[in-house]
């Protein structure tokens, strides 16, 4: 019999808390389209605050420049950690590696390289190639492979970013080739226009394809953001939330949404059907942090 690890043990004592994950700013959305997108590194730092203190104990962040574009410097990323961490000691802070608008390895895999305070706990790791609807996020084999060796000898675990069902055979690929391992926390994104559509069958199939000792995550994208959360939440996961994903708290697209205000609704859902959200501290063993 093999070994179990401390935070296997630790992960099955939290099993029904619901973890929550903020991605509160994301690479497209600007403060033209809502109001509310925090861009600044104090506008991020507050809104994760609000969040934290609301019930998020995940804080998936995007760096952006001053004029607002997106960018992968790291200098920039440590100075937005640094302020988060300072409002949100205990939060699980996930970096983006994504490739939508970086294709070098060295510039996405830049703020993998932080130190000290700044280090995150996570990063992003998208498991294959996709089309969004204006614009294709290229991740080579090769590419995905050297990211996720370098999260794995820095110690940070990936978010593995799931946008279609054969990503999660990919994963299953790497994983017996050793490029992962466990802990192993998987984000199911459904809905985006060009990928795998949000019905509670392709989840449930995604769900059921998953490595059984995986940690997972239901994202809905835009319209679909709520359903996909209300049966991530009732089927026993977690969920991903905040305005990277959807900028409108209803569905017709008439009332802006907060961050503050998604993550609340959710709490208040969890509660209704009897889970407790997680703290940050079961969040880190039920994630293996």
């Amino acid at each position: 019999m093999g070994v179990v690890e401390p935070w296997t043990e630790q992960k099955e004592e939290c099993v029904d808390k619901l973890i929550i994950n903020l991605a509160c700013t994301g690479m497209v959305p600007t403060k033209v389209d809502n109001p509310y997108v925090p861009v600044t590194p104090d506008e991020i730092a507050h809104d994760c605050r609000c969040c934290y203190q609301a019930g998020a104990s995940v804080l998936h962040l995007h760096a952006r420049q001053k004029d607002g574009v997106p960018t992968y410097r790291p200098d920039i990323y440590e100075e937005i950690i640094c302020k988060v961490r300072g409002c949100c000691p205990e939060a699980i802070i996930c970096v983006s590696t994504s490739g939508r608008k970086f294709p070098r390895f060295e510039d996405r895999s830049a703020v993998l390289d932080l130190e000290g305070q700044a280090k995150p706990d996570m990063a992003s790791l998208t498991l294959g190639s996709l089309n969004f609807p204006k614009q294709a996020s290229v991740n080579e084999p090769a590419m995905i492979r050297r990211l996720a060796e370098k999260m794995r000898d820095r110690g940070i675990i990936p978010e593995l970013e799931v946008f279609d069902i054969g990503m999660v055979d990919y994963a299953t690929y790497l994983i017996r080739k050793g490029f992962l391992r466990e802990p192993l926390y998987f984000n199911l994104l459904l809905g985006s226009l060009g990928t795998l559509s949000a019905t509670p069958f392709n989840l449930a199939t995604l769900v059921r394809s998953l490595p059984g000792s995986a940690t997972w995550s239901a994202t809905g994208i835009g319209r679909f953001q709520f359903a996909m959360n209300s049966l991530g939440i009732v089927m026993g996961g977690h969920v991903r939330v905040g305005l990277e994903d959807n900028l409108f708290f209803d569905s017709k697209k008439k009332q802006p949404a907060t961050n503050l205000g998604l993550v609340e609704r959710l709490a208040n859902l969890a509660a209704a059907v009897g889970r407790a959200v997680a703290t940050p501290q079961e969040a880190r063993a039920m994630i293996g942090v």
